[in-house]
């Protein structure tokens, strides 16, 4: 069922919490030995947290909108009891939290529960889902392909249908990629908008945290539980709370879409292009609009990026370099090694960037892009062709959606299921306007032009 058809049948007692928490850790102990998705499994305080919720069914007491529905959370946010690995071997040794991270405590707030900690490539630093210390995630529809990275366990464990609801983060395109690969619905909100409180951070001036879902409608569900500020968290924003799961069924009528042209019709593999194309058709957008410099936008945020995390990780690559991924170890050690003036350069170009893109949301809505140049590679793949030039896969994954993530615009990435893998689409708005995007996915899955296919590799 989907979480909320799951939180119905509890809240009407159709089904006890634990009968679905019983299920959800049933799948995984089926399923997950294929998938790799899980790193821990929290079954004891599952089952705890479920007695309690029917406990409290039983007694008339009110619950949340996601009452027994399992989730799972990336493990970067810290869980209690357990150390925060943020898919690293370094971090394992850490003290385990004494405290969840605020969107943990926001979930179970609103009935949900914590099945466990998902598989994530090391310190967030990838987009292929393969982590050489706890191994690959898998995908789903073919087990022999990537999940996407860095969120790889969140995107396989809903995508292998174990958990309806799983969170993740996003920094590059680490909610889209796994999205797209996985055949998920995945939401990006606003920069600031849900709170990183008691998460691991990669590059705190662009990570964002957010949900994964087989459904528009969970994901809407799981979004609106999360929002609020948080005196914990000095990015999250005190916008008050926008419920956005009122206005799913409010349609398209006078949205002005657009379908991104230069930058991001390059670089496609076709079946990108096709998933772009029926999307379009869908919505009906005709209209095209250019992001400008949206190659430099990426430039920018490679340097960003790899710098923000070399300080971050400056004194484990001097204490500890052989513990790390050598693969994530040298990206960083050159971000250490990066001038000042290039960094300097491209946080200006950013403000200008973000400027630029913000005046098209003057004359457009809602803009289309791919999610990722093609459908999953395969495990270990180190190259591919894009526009007749041979590139490596891990860094290039992610070329669409680094220049959006840059200046922290919203985003749903819904999949479309050809045959026979599916890949997904940007839909992007403007800051704070996660309501469109999320309006826009809801309609498009209602049409069948987007859904999450059954997992066919398990």
């Amino acid at each position: 069922m989907s979480a909320a058809e799951t939180a119905e049948a509890v809240t009407g007692r159709r089904i006890m919490a634990l009968e679905a928490t019983e299920a959800a850790l049933g799948r995984i102990a089926a399923r997950d030995t294929i998938l790799n998705s899980f790193t821990d499994v929290t079954a004891d305080r599952a089952r705890a947290r479920a007695k309690a919720i029917d406990a409290e069914i039983a007694a008339g007491k009110p619950v949340g909108p996601l009452a027994g529905v399992p989730f799972a959370v990336k493990n970067l946010f810290d869980v209690q009891g357990l150390a925060t690995r943020a898919g690293s071997k370094i971090n394992r040794d850490r003290a385990p939290s004494r405290r969840d991270a605020t969107l943990i405590e926001r979930m179970e707030a609103a009935g949900a529960v914590l099945v466990g900690a998902l598989n994530m490539g090391e310190y967030a630093y990838d987009f292929t889902g393969e982590n050489v210390h706890d191994g690959p995630s898998c995908n789903p529809h073919d087990p022999t392909r990537m999940a996407g990275g860095s969120s790889g366990g969140s995107g396989s464990a809903v995508g292998g249908a174990l958990v309806p609801i799983a969170l993740g983060s996003d920094t590059n395109g680490s909610i889209r990629v796994p999205s797209s690969f996985c055949g998920i619905f995945g939401l990006k909100p606003t920069y600031g908008r849900l709170s990183r409180a008691r998460s691991y951070p990669f590059v705190t001036s662009f990570d964002h945290l957010g949900p994964f879902a087989r459904s528009a409608r969970d994901l809407a569900l799981a979004y609106d539980v999360m929002q609020g500020p948080d005196a914990d968290d000095a990015a999250c924003t005190t916008r008050p709370v926008e419920p956005t799961l009122p206005s799913l069924t409010a349609g398209i009528a006078g949205l002005r879409i657009a379908i991104a042209s230069g930058y991001f019709q390059h670089n496609l593999f076709p079946e990108a292009a096709e998933a772009v194309a029926r999307v379009a058709k869908a919505l009906r957008a005709t209209q095209t609009v250019e992001i400008p410099e949206a190659a430099r936008a990426r430039a920018a945020a490679y340097i960003v990026t790899t710098t923000e995390g070399a300080s971050l990780h400056l004194d484990r690559l001097r204490s500890r370099p052989n513990d790390f991924d050598p693969a994530v170890r040298d990206r960083l050690i050159a971000g250490a090694m990066v001038p000042a003036a290039y960094v300097d350069k491209a946080q200006k170009f950013r403000r200008w960037y973000r400027a630029r893109v913000l005046e098209l949301f003057k004359s457009v809505d809602l803009i289309l892009a791919p999610a990722t140049p093609c459908t999953a590679p395969k495990l270990g793949q180190a190259s591919f062709m894009l526009d007749g030039v041979e590139l490596p896969v891990r860094p290039n994954i992610g070329i669409h959606t680094q220049p959006i993530s840059f200046i922290g615009l919203p985003v749903v990435a819904v999949p479309v299921p050809l045959e026979p893998m599916p890949i997904g689409v940007q839909l992007i708005a403007a800051p704070w306007r996660e309501d469109i995007a999320l309006r826009a996915a809801y309609l498009l899955e209602k049409m069948g032009v987007v859904a999450a296919p059954a997992p066919k590799g398990l």
